[in-house]
């Protein structure tokens, strides 16, 4: 049973690859006696014949890997491409780090704590990168002396 020039003329009329022309096993002598493309036709509409669907890639194992990475895990040293700087860039994490300890800063001077003088030093220096982080900066605050005596 040959039914090569029904595929290909079904495939030209579903506007598919001929691999993705199904043919009904149980219809097929009907499909090999069609020899027109309106025979054609009518097993189509007669659902002898039809288009597979389009194969696709699966995402299961990308959500699956997904769904690890969310919890912490694959994330090693034999993981990582790239060096640190890529991965989280250096302008990024300093901006999270000064807007952070500008922040503290302008609690400190709203509330009370350190003087207006006081505030304007240390904003200097935490522009310049003295302080590594928040606690460093509050550090630097107890060891010079710098809050206000109540």
């Amino acid at each position: 049973m040959d039914l090569k020039s029904q595929r290909r003329m079904a495939a030209e009329i579903l506007k598919v690859g001929k691999s993705r022309v199904w043919i009904d096993p149980e219809r097929a002598e009907d499909v090999e006696l069609a020899i027109s493309r309106e025979e054609i036709r009518r097993l189509i509409h007669e659902k002898a014949i039809r288009k597979l669907s389009e194969k696709g890639i699966s995402r299961g194992r990308t959500r699956m890997l997904h769904e690890k990475r969310k919890k912490g895990r694959r994330r090693g040293h034999g993981s990582r491409q790239g060096p640190k700087g890529a991965r989280f860039p250096r302008k990024k994490a300093w901006i999270i780090r000064i807007r952070a300890q500008r922040r503290r800063l302008r609690e400190l001077r709203d509330k009370h704590i350190i003087t207006e003088s006081v505030y304007r030093r240390l904003y200097i220096m935490a522009g310049s990168g003295v302080f590594r982080s928040v606690s460093a900066l509050e550090r630097y605050m107890d060891a010079h002396n710098l809050r206000r005596r109540r």
